[in-house]
């Protein structure tokens, strides 16, 4: 019997390692149970007479997967949170022949099944993975072939647990049960470690996966494993060993763990745990005899890796892995304003740390996509950040529509299983002037715009104004404008529509449905009609509202371009005296005394209002609200309080687009006070770069134009007395502008391709 038994067995191992295989199924292994927090182990071994030039694999997975090819380490943290609309998944494509050789060839991998719901992530309800490669001679297809088991090592914590939000659970990982070397052990070891058959569950677009979509934004980029520092502080009965980042981060922490005895608990936290008013994620190592190095895999984010620890077992080592989206910090600013230096090297780390999987607010009580946060954190990017970036705001805008309610209201954050609130407010800002035209002009992405707009037509349908014109009140889910006190809301909305209804008329413009633009426009007079009614002589305010004058709808008035040149002095003095809009809406306070040209008090405010974020030096991020513990709970590390990046760039120094991807842009700089200034801006045409310096009567401009774009340089309106010269030549004939984008009041000058210096004395 044994001798049948071992001809059996070895029968199977050989068919498991066949290179060709029909017919990928959806698989999972037979022990598993669909429970929440669910690791499975995968195994298949493959020979191949001859590596081809590509193999590429399709890959999907509910919810993460880890992949290793003859054991290395090919995908760390595979798949992205479903999903491009409630009923689909994405699946990545990954080309797997540099890691291949000839012979035998051994595949592993480890998938994560969340198997809960959260703001970002919505469940199947059933674990499961799909493996395909078709390429010439070499074709594999996830089946029963492949050996799999439920890994015994990982586990769940006791509570508390992550706050619902989360999608991911604690996780608990007991040292004596990893199966030591099951990435690259022989199938018929891998037998003996309790690997068992696959379970086919279906084909590809089978319920309850659903049909997938080509993952659209590249895999995480992985920083180099680096070792932290350690301080280890007694305890009555534990201790506590802190290992210092160098900033706050996405990361995995790796330890290095010796216990004399074993079986104790090494408790994994950060601080930012406890962080936003909840409590979100932590992990544990159940220690096993003697050394040990565990990596806890699911991410955590802070500044320093906290380890609770028992009295007789040594930390030897902590190392890190930092994560993060495939991006580059490719856009460099500088000033001589050393408080504006800090808010951008805090704007630009807290903006890193709240994208991956989506854009979200923060990377630890929720890394939720809420669409206010995301309209200011897209607008930060496209100064900053490499064009990497563009894929993930394409996904957000995607997402947004194909998540829609039945009648079309569209809602945040997601992709969400547990949350399905409309926040008026926030989803008129996103299709606005600010997030889906704002994304098209920096990008040019026509298609995307294309794809998106019926979505956003179908929602401004469902607003309606009342009998005076203005936008009328639209409860939604949540009727948030913002946090704080002292919310005009009927005026808050009524701003962020007529911004939507501009950007959906261009968009209709650039489409070609100029019957679509003019019902669009008909509507923005009516709305602004209304809003000017409101007008007291002073400010704006609605008759409804009882509270102090809102200087948020002040701004929303300026930057829309619904207050008139005569309101203008009034505004002015009330933000002198108004302080209502959180870091979020400050923003929009600031960039609307710009256009005011009162550019030097909107720096002054500025930084009166975010001078004690800004200056925390136990935080290398900016605050959600003004304060620790402030606002919606308060988390450390909210993007949305550094759209004064993009003020800075917009306005400060002044670039922006003209026409859709950068074809023509502006440099408008205005100095404010700062005796310079210079920015470098990774755009899809090229880097652009501007550069100016006020010295004395002297004013001097150094541009750098890419190929195939064209400049317009708005000179500083205290400059046009003064002589100017272009390259040190007094002649601007071959700079001078047309009709088209030229400025009404400043001197226009027109610049192709090249470097350019302008001096005004």
């Amino acid at each position: 019997m044994k001798t049948l038994y071992t001809a059996i067995i070895t029968a199977y191992l050989a068919l498991c390692s066949l290179v060709y295989a029909e017919g990928a199924k959806w698989i999972s292994s037979a022990d598993n149970k669909d429970e929440i927090n669910t690791w499975v182990a995968f195994r298949k071994d493959v020979n191949i007479d001859r590596v081809p030039e590509h193999a590429v694999a399709k890959i999907a997975a509910d919810s993460k997967y880890w992949l290793w090819i003859n054991g290395k380490l090919v995908v760390f943290e595979g798949s992205l949170k479903r999903g491009p609309n409630p009923q689909e998944g994405y699946y990545d494509e990954v080309d797997l022949a540099p890691f291949l050789k000839e012979g035998d060839n051994r595949i592993a991998m480890l998938v994560w099944y969340f198997g809960k719901n959260g703001f970002s992530h919505k469940s199947s309800g059933k674990n499961g993975m799909f493996f395909e490669v078709d390429s010439g001679d070499v074709k594999i297809a996830s089946d029963s072939s492949w050996l799999s088991r439920v890994h015994p090592a990982y586990g769940t914590t006791d509570a508390p647990g992550p706050n619902y939000r989360l999608p991911e659970s604690n996780i608990r990982f007991f040292a004596d049960k990893e199966i030591d070397g099951w990435q690259e052990m022989s199938l018929e070891d891998a037998g003996k470690n309790g690997f068992a058959a696959s379970v086919e569950l279906g084909e590809w677009g089978a319920a309850p996966w659903g049909e997938h979509q080509k993952r659209p934004i590249p895999q995480w980029k992985l920083y180099p494993v680096k070792e932290a520092k350690l301080t280890r502080t007694e305890g009555p009965e534990r201790d506590v060993v802190q290992a210092a980042l160098p900033y706050n981060m996405q990361m995995t922490p790796i330890i290095t763990i010796n216990d004399p005895d074993g079986g104790n608990i090494v408790g994994i936290i950060t601080d930012h745990t406890f962080a936003g008013g909840d409590t979100n994620l932590r992990a544990e190592c159940v220690t096993k005899k003697g050394v040990q190095t565990y990596e806890s895999l699911g991410w955590l984010n802070g500044q320093n890796i906290l380890l609770d620890v028992p009295k007789n077992v040594t930390i030897e080592k902590v190392e890190y892995r930092e994560s993060g989206y495939d991006a580059e910090p490719s856009g460099e600013f500088s000033c001589d304003n050393e408080f504006y230096m800090e808010f951008w090297k805090k704007g630009l780390r807290t903006l890193y740390i709240n994208m991956r999987d989506t854009f979200f607010d923060c990377p630890d009580r929720e890394r939720a996509q809420w669409w206010g946060d995301t309209v200011v954190l897209m607008g930060e990017s496209f100064y900053t950040f490499s064009t990497s970036t563009h894929a993930l705001m394409s996904k957000a805008m995607k997402e947004l529509v194909n998540w829609a309610k039945p009648d079309g209201a569209i809602y945040s954050p997601i992709p969400s299983g547990n949350h399905y609130e409309e926040l008026p407010g926030q989803m008129l800002a996103s299709i606005g002037k600010y997030g889906f035209w704002n994304y098209y002009m920096n990008t040019g992405d026509f298609d995307t715009i294309r794809e998106v707009y019926p979505g956003v037509k179908r929602y401004l349908g469902l607003w309606k104004l009342d009998d005076t014109g203005l936008t009328a009140f639209r409860k939604g889910d949540w009727t948030w404008g913002d946090w704080g006190d002292n919310r005009d809301i009927r005026l808050i909305f009524a701003g962020w529509h007529y911004l939507a209804l501009e950007a959906a008329a261009d968009m209709a413009d650039a489409l070609g449905l100029p019957e679509d633009a003019k019902a669009y426009r008909a509507t923005m007079e009516k709305v602004k009609a209304g809003y000017n009614k409101c007008w007291t002589g002073n400010a704006y305010r609605h008759p409804e509202y009882q509270g102090a004058t809102d200087d948020r709808v002040q701004a929303l008035a300026v930057i829309s371009g619904i207050a008139g040149a005569d309101k203008m002095d009034a505004i002015f003095s009330l933000f002198q005296t108004q302080y209502h809009a959180s870091p979020y809406m400050e923003k929009y306070v600031m960039e609307a005394l710009f256009q005011m040209g009162h550019g030097e008090y909107a720096l002054d405010r500025t930084k009166r209002r975010f001078e004690k974020m800004v200056n925390d030096k136990k935080y290398t991020t900016l605050f959600e609200g003004w304060d620790v513990g402030g606002f919606g709970g308060g988390s450390t590390n909210h993007a949305w309080s550094g759209g004064t990046l993009t003020v800075l760039a917009q306005y400060l120094c002044g670039l922006s687009p003209l026409e859709p991807g950068w074809k023509t842009f502006r440099i408008e700089p205005h100095p404010a006070g700062f005796k310079n200034a210079s920015i470098s801006v990774p755009t899809v045409k090229g880097t652009v770069k501007s550069a100016f310096v006020v010295d004395g009567d002297k004013f001097r401009l150094t541009i750098s134009v890419p190929a195939d774009t064209t400049a317009m340089v708005y000179m500083p309106e205290f400059t046009k007395d003064k002589k100017i010269k272009v390259n040190a030549s007094e002649s601007l004939t071959e700079y001078a502008s047309g009709s088209e984008f030229k400025h009404p009041e400043k001197l226009t000058l027109k610049f192709g391709p090249g470097e350019y210096s302008i001096e005004a004395e």
